[in-house]
């Protein structure tokens, strides 16, 4: 029998709020957090994106951190979420338990790269923050704010990172490398990443409208979210209350492009029915779907046609959050999870914002009622990288 991982803590920042309380308020009220570029000094301003409302120095006096330490925008937001989900999971140092981190993040530290980089190649005033710039130097610093991690290790797959990363953090768990997991991950907004993706002509100018037949393309977000994994016995041992199981997940890989999936949605069909079996499930159990649904116009026609060879006729609610929160990248995976452990709590369906026009592709529409059909039992959560790295969650109710 395979043994069941439960998370018992969550937490969550992004353009919604700065933990799961205001998240929740976000989704139930309709009220996205997408609006007008405020950070990255960029000349790309007419696209919209979904920011986290603090500054940095917002964030580092919130979080006690002096104004001369060198950090970045990606480790701060990691320090919020995580402790979070560490604070819900009544989480602190234990001498005979192995608490491992692992963090998802592709950007990592670029927001003060690019902010310094003349500075880095004209004096030696910033050169502190040289060594922040590493994926793995983010996931130091996050972890070096906690101070109990045995284990420390940063998963860079794209916008399938922080999925991926909750996927290893189960594996390391039933493996017996660690006790106890916080995993998910970070990702803040960069001129990098907002001018790579205006080069791949996938940007709207307007709010995204994910799986209607107008869309034009994705809004950049960021933000961070990590899970509390542990096993029955961790937590019957320190008697905390679980909040869900991750019930079954799987990751492929199409390989078929190197930014789009294939016509048929490969990668994306395998990832769910893999995940399926994995928790042991028929596609008519899955009581609601959160998407990877970015809004431009290869994903939503692939998911699609990949969300109905997988369900047939037994297609569950179908929303992609990302007109809320924005298309957050590598820690996409982790907010979502968080969103769609959220929507299981709670018996909701976080609503697909801004659908007006049905794809005549596709045999479904995306949800606009909250009301599900029955109380939750099985959720779903797609997360789709580039290159075809596709990673599918499923969280079950106890």
């Amino acid at each position: 029998m395979r043994e069941a991982i439960y998370v018992t803590g969550a937490g969550i920042v992004s353009a919604l709020g700065t933990n799961t309380r205001e998240t929740l308020a976000a989704l139930r009220s309709r009220r996205s957090g997408i609006g007008a570029i405020r950070y990255p000094d960029t000349v790309h301003t007419r696209f919209p994106v979904g920011e986290v409302k603090m500054s940095n120095a917002e964030m580092m006096q919130c979080l006690n951190i002096p104004e001369e330490e060198a950090t970045t925008r990606t480790s701060l937001m990691g320090m919020f979420a995580a402790g979070e989900a560490i604070a819900q999971a009544c989480l602190h140092e234990e001498d005979d338990l192995r608490i491992a981190l692992v963090s998802g993040t592709t950007v990592g530290g670029m927001d003060k790269s690019e902010q310094y980089y003349i500075d880095f190649l004209t004096n030696d005033t910033r050169n502190a923050y040289i060594a922040t710039h590493d994926c793995g130097a983010c996931t130091e610093m996050i972890a070096d704010r906690f101070g109990f991690f045995s284990m420390v290790d940063t998963v860079s797959t794209a916008c399938s990172s922080a999925a991926n990363a909750v996927m290893l953090g189960d594996m390391l768990i039933r493996e017996g490398r660690a006790d106890i997991v916080v995993a998910g991950g970070s990702e803040c907004l960069t001129k990098f990443h907002l001018n790579g993706f205006n080069t791949l002509m996938i940007l709207d100018e307007a709010p995204c409208r994910p799986f209607d037949a107008t869309r034009a393309g994705l809004n950049l977000g960021e933000g961070a979210a990590y899970l509390v994994l542990e096993s029955e016995h961790t937590l019957r041992r320190r008697n905390v209350a679980p909040l869900c199981s991750l019930a079954g997940y799987a990751n492929t890989c199409d390989a078929y492009h190197q930014t789009a999936t294939s016509p048929e949605g490969e990668g994306a069909c395998l990832a769910m029915t893999k995940a399926l079996e994995s928790a042991r499930l028929n596609p008519e159990d899955i009581d609601y779907l959160n998407a990877h649904g970015t809004g431009t116009q290869n994903n939503d026609l692939t998911e699609g046609i990949a969300i109905q060879r997988v369900f047939g006729d037994a297609i569950p609610p179908v929303s992609s959050t990302k007109a809320f929160t924005g298309h957050a990248t590598s820690a996409a995976g982790g907010i979502e999870a968080v969103i769609s452990i959220l929507a299981l709590q709670h018996d909701f369906i976080p609503v697909n914002l801004h659908f007006a026009v049905p794809m005549e592709e596709l045999r479904f529409t995306p949800a606009t009622d909250e009301k599900p059909r029955g109380a939750l039992r099985h959720v779903m959560s797609n997360s789709f990288g580039f290159g075809g790295n596709d990673t599918t969650l499923v969280f079950s109710k106890i």
